[in-house]
C-alpha cells in the first residue's frame, strides 16, 4: 500500500477504532425478573383471576439500547401452569435457545422453578414485543420490547417530543385456556373476545368502562411517536385518529421510508412506529381501533371499537371529543393498499439487503381443513368434523419433546432425511417445497376428500442458503387473511397479490430495491405473498399463523438450519438451566 494513502486514511481508522470502543463501552448488561403469577383484574365490571407478568397487564416493557446484552429470570410462580416467554422478532443470532416457543426451542418451564434468558440484541433497533408461547397465555402475559439506537446514535427521522408504547390487546371475560379447550374439544371455532383494550384499557364506548380509558396528553404543534404493538389473539385491527395523520417510519423493528396514512392496519404479531404530528385545533381527539375481519360475516367476531382519548394541553371537557371515521370491517382493499404501501428505507445507513438470487424455492399453502371427529365422538365443526389447519395440507402437531435439543444435542443427531438411519428418525425434515396436491387454490370449487396428514415434520434449509417462500392462501372452508411470523429471521417482502401465484409471470413484478423488512406478515385474503431471506442464523425455527386459534388447529411448520461450518457460525452450547420436557 502506498504511504501516502495509509497516512490518509490514519485518522478514518482512528475514528472507527475510536466508534467501536465506545459503542462497547456503552453496550450495557440488563437484568431483568420476571414473576410470573395469577393476579386478580377487574374489566367491564368483571373480576377474574389471570396470569400476569409482575401483576402488570399488559406486562413490564422492557426498553434497552441496540447491542445490550439481556439477562431476564423467569420465575414460574404458578402452581399449576408451564409457561415459555418468546422475544417477538429478536433475531437470536447464535442463541435459538433463548427463542422460547414451547416445544420448538425449549421445554416449559414448571412450576416453582425459573430460566434465565441470556441474549444479545445484535443489529436490531425500533419496537418489538414479548409474550407467552405456550396455549393461549399470552392474551395477557405481554408486553413491548423497545430497543432504542446505540448511545450517541439517532433516529433517520426527526426526534420526537416524546416516544409514547401503545399496545393493543383484548379483554376476556372468561378464562382464554377454557376457550381454547372448549373450542378443541367441540371441533368448533371459538368465542371471540369481550373487548380491545389500548395499553390495557377498553375506553368508555363499553358497558360499565367510564373510567377505563387510555389517555395520551399532547401539546399542540409537537410530534409524538407513537410504538405500536398488536397483542391480540386473534384480530387483524384498523387504527384511526380523528382528524389526524399518521407518519409510518417503522415496521416490525425496520425503518421505513415514511408513509403517510388516515388508517393503519396491523395485524397480530406486527408492530408499527408512526410519527403524530399535533397540528390540529386544541380539544380532545379519539384514537380507536377495530377489527378486520377477512373471513366474513358468517365467522364470529368482537365486532366492538376499543378507544383512547388525544387531549391537547389547554383544550376543554365541555367540546365533544372528535371520532374517526373507521373502515368497514370487510374492507380488504384498504387492508392490502397499506401492506402493499410500505418500503424499506434503503438508506447507506440501513441498506435493504434483498436476496437477488435464489437458492431454494418454496411454495407453500396456508388455510384451513376439515377432519372428521375421533372415533366415538360428536363434533360441531363443518360437516359435523373438526376444523384443522394446515401448510401443504400438513397440520403441524407439537411433539413432547423440544425439537431444538433433538436437533442440535450431539447425542441425538439422527433427525436426517432418510437413509441409514431413516428408522431412528422422529422428527424428519421432508417437509415438502410445494403443496402435494395442485388444485386452483383461491377457486370457488374446491376439492374433497383432502383432509391433512397430521404430524411433525421440518423444512431442512441449508445454512446461509437464500431462500424465496411464497405463502399461498387457500380458499378451503372459505378465505382469509393469515398473518404469518418467522422466527429467527426478518423477511423482505418482494411480491403480493389476490389470486394463484404464477411462478412465471408474477417475480417480473417483484420489488427488489426496497421491498419491506418485516417478521410478520398477513398473507393477503384469497391471495399469496412472496418473502425472501437468507438462512444465516443455525436452529429451529418455527413459522406460524399468528392467529392464536388457527397455530391451535395446526397452521404452522419449522424450519431446520444446520450450523455453517465456522465457529461465528454454528449454535451456542444450551444453556446448563434450559428446562426439560
Amino acid at each position: 500500500m502506498a504511504p501516502g494513502l495509509l497516512k490518509g486514511a490514519a485518522p478514518l481508522i482512528l475514528l472507527l477504532v475510536a466508534t467501536f470502543f465506545l459503542e462497547a463501552a456503552t453496550a450495557a448488561h440488563r437484568h431483568f425478573h420476571f414473576h410470573v403469577k395469577y393476579s386478580n383484574f377487574t374489566c367491564l365490571c368483571h373480576t377474574k383471576r389471570m396470569v400476569t407478568v409482575n401483576d402488570q397487564f399488559p406486562g413490564p416493557a422492557i426498553v434497552i439500547h441496540e447491542g445490550d446484552r439481556l439477562f431476564i429470570n423467569v420465575s414460574n410462580e404458578m402452581p399449576d401452569k408451564n409457561i415459555t416467554i418468546h422475544w417477538h422478532g429478536i433475531r437470536q443470532l447464535r442463541t435459538g435457545w433463548f427463542d422460547g416457543p414451547a416445544y420448538i426451542t425449549q421445554c416449559p418451564i414448571m412450576p416453582g422453578r425459573s430460566f434465565l434468558y441470556n441474549f444479545t440484541v445484535t443489529g436490531q433497533r425500533g419496537t418489538l414485543w414479548w409474550h407467552a408461547h405456550i396455549s393461549w397465555m399470552r392474551a395477557t402475559v405481554h408486553g413491548a420490547f423497545i430497543i432504542r439506537p446505540k448511545v450517541h446514535h439517532s433516529y433517520p427521522f426527526p426526534p420526537p417530543t416524546k416516544e409514547i408504547p401503545l399496545v393493543l390487546g383484548e379483554w376476556w371475560n372468561s378464562d382464554t385456556q377454557a376457550v381454547i379447550a372448549q373450542a378443541l374439544q367441540s371441533g368448533a371455532g371459538p368465542n371471540v373476545s369481550d373487548a380491545y383494550t389500548i395499553n390495557g384499557q377498553p375506553g368508555v364506548l363499553y358497558n360499565c368502562s367510564k373510567r377505563d380509558m387510555f389517555k395520551l396528553k399532547v401539546a399542540q404543534n409537537q410530534t409524538y411517536l407513537l410504538r405500536i404493538v398488536n397483542a391480540g389473539l386473534n384480530d387483524d385491527l384498523f387504527l384511526s385518529i380523528a382528524n389526524h395523520t399518521l407518519t409510518v417510519v417503522e415496521i416490525d423493528a425496520t425503518y421505513t421510508k415514511p408513509y403517510k396514512t388516515d388508517t393503519m392496519l396491523i395485524t397480530p404479531g406486527q408492530t408499527i412506529n408512526a410519527l403524530l404530528t399535533t397540528d390540529k385545533a386544541i380539544r380532545n381527539y379519539v384514537l380507536a381501533v377495530r377489527a378486520y375481519n377477512s373471513a366474513g360475516p358468517s365467522v364470529p367476531f368482537d365486532n366492538s371499537t376499543g378507544i383512547a382519548m388525544i387531549e391537547y394541553e389547554g383544550g376543554s371537557n365541555s367540546l365533544k371529543a372528535i371520532m374517526p371515521t373507521l373502515p368497514a370491517y370487510n374492507d380488504t382493499a384498504l387492508a392490502n393498499n397499506f401492506s402493499a404501501s410500505l418500503r424499506s428505507l434503503n438508506s447507506k445507513q440501513f441498506p435493504a439487503l434483498v436476496p437477488s438470487m435464489v437458492d431454494r424455492h418454496l411454495l407453500f399453502t396456508v388455510g384451513l381443513a376439515r377432519k372428521a371427529c375421533h372415533r366415538g365422538k360428536k363434533c360441531q365443526g363443518p360437516s359435523g368434523g373438526r376444523f384443522v389447519a394446515a401448510v401443504n395440507n400438513i397440520s403441524f402437531s407439537l411433539p413432547s419433546s423440544a425439537l431444538l435439543q433433538s436437533f442440535f444435542s450431539s447425542s441425538k443427531l439422527l433427525h436426517v432425511a432418510g437413509g441409514e438411519n431413516a428408522s431412528k428418525v422422529v422428527f424428519p425434515t421432508t417437509f415438502p417445497d410445494e403443496p402435494t396436491r395442485r388444485f386452483n387454490f383461491t377457486g370457488t370449487v374446491q376439492p374433497k376428500n383432502i383432509a391433512p396428514q397430521e404430524g411433525t415434520r421440518l423444512s431442512r434449509i441449508p445454512f446461509n442458503a437464500s431462500v424465496q417462500l411464497v405463502l399461498q392462501g387457500t380458499s378451503i372452508l372459505g378465505t382469509e387473511s393469515h398473518p404469518i411470523h418467522l422466527h429467527g429471521y426478518n423477511f423482505f417482502v418482494v411480491g403480493q397479490a389476490t389470486g394463484n401465484f404464477n411462478s412465471s409471470s408474477d417475480p417480473a413484478t417483484f420489488n427488489l430495491v426496497d421491498p419491506p423488512e418485516r417478521n410478520t406478515i398477513g398473507v393477503p385474503k384469497g391471495g399469496w405473498v412472496a418473502l425472501r431471506f437468507r438462512a444465516d442464523n443455525p436452529g429451529v425455527w418455527f413459522m406460524h399463523c399468528h392467529l392464536e386459534i388457527h397455530t391451535s388447529w395446526g397452521l404452522e411448520t419449522a424450519f431446520l438450519v444446520p450450523n455453517g461450518k465456522l465457529k461465528h457460525q454454528s449454535l451456542h452450547p444450551p444453556p446448563l438451566d434450559l428446562p426439560t420436557c
